[in-house]
């Protein structure tokens, strides 16, 4: 093999963290964060989600389809309305873990924050007891 060529991947499925890179990746989207949250009591239609996201149909369109493509969301049609709901509701427990990290540092920078402020604040003026 001459020096400069890339070994070749091996054929197959692709491995397990290529996988979760991908399923992170899709959830690294603010409005299909949301749009999962929305979906934790139930399903909504896509006019529910569209006003609740503040997004164009089209663009409400690709992040339900991006979803749907991936496994997370299924949907299902009554009349003219498209109706979605969550595939698998351990997602909502994953969305649970990652709001407690975010909460727990951000409490940890509050109080950098204060220990911070605290040292920065001018002491006190003594008081000598005249008047």
């Amino acid at each position: 093999m001459p020096a400069d060529a890339q070994p070749t991947p091996p054929a197959g499925p692709p491995p397990i963290y290529r996988l979760k890179a991908d399923f992170f990746r899709l959830l690294g989207h603010p409005a299909r964060v949301r749009i999962l949250e929305l979906l934790r009591d139930g399903e909504r239609n896509v006019g529910e989600l569209q006003a609740a996201l503040g997004l164009d149909s089209s663009g409400t369109s690709q992040h339900l389809t991006a979803m749907r493509r991936q496994g997370l969301l299924a949907s299902r049609r009554a009349g003219t309305n498209v109706f979605y709901r969550v595939t698998d509701p351990r997602l909502f427990d994953l969305l649970e873990i990652a709001k407690q990290i975010l909460t727990a540092q951000l409490e940890q920078t509050r109080e950098l924050l204060g220990d911070l402020a605290g040292a920065d604040a001018p002491a006190a003026p003594r008081r000598t007891g005249r008047r």
